[in-house]
């Protein structure tokens, strides 16, 4: 038997987008002018123009039997419409798919269930969709409902269940029927973070020990790194990068650290202020997405031809909520030399700050007389988490630092 599970050759999935007329957006006002107009003349009919757009384009790889395949890209890339694909819910326009096994999808929220009838049928149905066998569903049902935590509403209408309680019925029947070949998307996030560490064990179990097949759409660096030992990084409907997790996932930071910020102050400012501001890696190669175990430096070089002893530098990080994380602030004199001008580096150790957005408040001052420049939320940057210990609790709050500690017995 081959070792391939899912081969693809060539895929592509093209749609056609209508384009009526010319106008951003019709009024009510708009409305009527037309109907007026039509009424005492001949109009002609709005013109409607045509545009393909292809989703998905000569995509081409391989996935071996076991492996776990984490599908990464931004917002557009065409990873649902991949899956979509592969699950056979939509047919591509080009290409081939040779899949050797049963596939259990969940795509959207309530994927394959049928909203009139209870939880309980709703297994039955699942089950059969996938091709199993009312004996085989039966083994596993205990095993479902308890994972699902949906017992008592299991002769409900599905209708009638939370959005959460819909994704843990979904993925216990995905999840416990036995696929070859199991395809999760984004819709995990629904759960609260005590079910997604749940959905991410039993998917490691599914793939590492019962070997099974996984392809997991997530943004989550850390849960595609802990879960994952293969990437397929998508951009623009087609694939950039395939293999390692950790060099697919390289690249993808890479893609999304090109717009980055830098404040340059032009001549012409008098007093103490800030002439360039920028951030970068260890060795100050610019961007503005870092791993949570990369070294963040910070550029800055301060115009001080008003010097005194007392002048400081102040920095403090805030998180996305405006919230101060901490505060750096450091007396100048110690970096004086003849000329005005001072360059520092500031470094931020890695594993310090935890992934989320954050920015910079700076300012140049001295302590209780005078602020000579402020400069607030620039330099917005992100953490990405690549496989710390809490990418499997994605949803809660850990705060904005990790600890350093020590625990010992006593």
């Amino acid at each position: 038997m081959s070792d391939s599970i899912i081969k693809v050759e060539g895929l592509g999935k093209k749609y056609i987008i209508a384009h009526e007329g010319s106008e951003r957006y019709t009024a009510l006002r708009d409305v009527i002018t037309r109907k007026a107009k039509k009424m005492v003349s001949k109009s002609k009919a709005v013109k409607r123009s045509k545009e393909e757009f292809w989703a998905l384009k000569d995509i081409n790889f391989e996935i071996k039997r076991g492996e776990a395949v984490g599908i990464i890209g931004r917002n557009g890339a065409g990873k649902s419409t991949l899956l979509k694909i592969l699950s056979r819910i939509t047919e591509p326009t080009t290409g081939r798919i040779e899949l050797n096994g049963r596939v259990a999808s969940l795509l959207e929220v309530g994927t394959g269930f049928h909203p009139e009838l209870t939880g309980r049928e709703n297994i039955f149905l699942n089950g059969a969709i996938l091709g199993m066998s009312r004996a085989e569903i039966k083994r596993k049902f205990d095993e479902i409902v308890d994972f699902s935590g949906v017992e008592k509403f299991l002769d409900t209408p599905v209708k009638r269940f939370s959005s959460g309680m819909y994704v843990r019925l979904a993925f216990g029947v995905a999840a416990h029927l036995e696929p070859e070949i199991l395809v999760v998307d984004e819709v995990l996030a629904v759960g609260d973070g005590e079910f997604q560490k749940k959905c991410l064990g039993k998917m490691d179990e599914v793939s590492h020990k019962e070997g099974r097949t996984v392809l997991f759409v997530s943004h989550n660096m850390g849960m595609i790194s802990q879960l994952c030992n293969q990437g397929i990084l998508l951009q623009k409907g087609t694939v950039i990068h395939s293999g390692k997790t950790s060099d697919v996932i390289n690249s993808y930071l890479e893609q999304t650290s090109n717009q980055v910020e830098r404040i340059e102050r032009e001549k012409g400012f008098t007093g103490n202020h800030f002439q360039s501001i920028f951030m970068g890696d260890s060795n100050l190669e610019e961007k503005n997405e870092y791993q949570f175990d990369e070294e963040i430096c910070i550029s800055i070089r301060l115009n001080l031809p008003e010097f005194n002893d007392s002048l400081e530098l102040a920095m403090r990080l805030m998180d996305r909520n405006k919230r101060a994380v901490f505060t750096i602030h450091e007396k100048l004199d110690v970096f004086r030399n003849k000329t005005e001008q001072i360059q520092v580096k500031v470094s931020i150790p890695p594993k310090f700050i935890t992934p989320g957005r954050y920015s910079w408040l700076m300012c140049i001052n001295h302590p209780g007389i005078r602020l000579y420049d402020l400069q607030d939320d620039i330099l917005p940057f992100n953490i990405v988490d690549t496989g710390s210990d809490f990418a499997r609790y994605d949803i809660a709050e850990i705060g904005s630092v990790f600890a350093k500690y020590s625990i010992t017995k006593i």
